[in-house]
């Protein structure tokens, strides 16, 4: 099947669209446990990025569950599966022209590259949203932590399934100790750079 697909080259490159929307385009994306401020972040980073008149779509797990992937459990190889497809939904984004915000638990290390493999390393930013077990589960936004705890849930990151914690991400942000506006200021200042583009 695939030696019988052949890429159509359009006259309109990434980069045209690029110019056309005056920014860059990329991915910014958020790892970090079920509770951990992941949307909350993205929502409020993406809410600076439109003031600024940047293009900008924010992916979560929850919506794109309902649709995309909603043939996906929470097994190991469909988590996999889940953060390919997602990558490469991004990877459309960003080649669109948009600044794309993803917001997933993506427990696993090995996805999390694949995604920078997918996307192209200069158009990855990861921000880890670093907050404790502890705290995700006193604050159990979604009640999974005690469904987990009850036997409901299988394969809860944290509590039944590892997280693996990115090594060196771009950005780490410890919502136990930065709140919102900090959190979304250190994010802009690291991004800045990454919008302009080059002469």
């Amino acid at each position: 099947m695939k030696k019988d697909l052949f890429l159509h080259n359009y006259n309109i490159s990434s980069q045209d669209r690029r110019t056309l929307n005056k920014h860059n385009s990329f991915l910014i994306w958020f790892t970090g446990l079920s509770g951990s401020g992941k949307s909350t972040i993205a929502n409020a980073v993406e809410n600076a990025l439109f003031k600024k008149g940047v293009k900008t779509y924010a992916l979560d797990g929850d919506n794109i569950r309902k649709g995309i992937n909603n043939d996906l459990t929470f097994s190991p190889e469909d988590r996999t599966e889940n953060i390919r497809r997602i990558a490469e939904v991004a990877n459309l984004m960003v080649d669109a022209g948009i600044v794309v915000l993803a917001a997933f638990v993506s427990p696993y290390k090995k996805d999390r590259e694949n995604i920078k493999n997918i996307v192209k390393d200069i158009n990855f930013v990861e921000v880890y949203v670093n907050t404790s077990i502890e705290e995700c589960e006193r604050r159990d936004v979604k009640g999974l932590y005690k469904k987990a705890r009850a036997g409901e849930i299988k394969n809860m990151t944290g509590i039944s399934a590892p997280y693996e914690a990115p090594d060196n991400p771009q950005i780490e942000v410890k919502t136990e100790t930065e709140n919102i506006d900090e959190a979304v200021a250190k994010i802009l200042k690291c991004i800045e750079p990454k919008l302009k583009l080059s002469k």
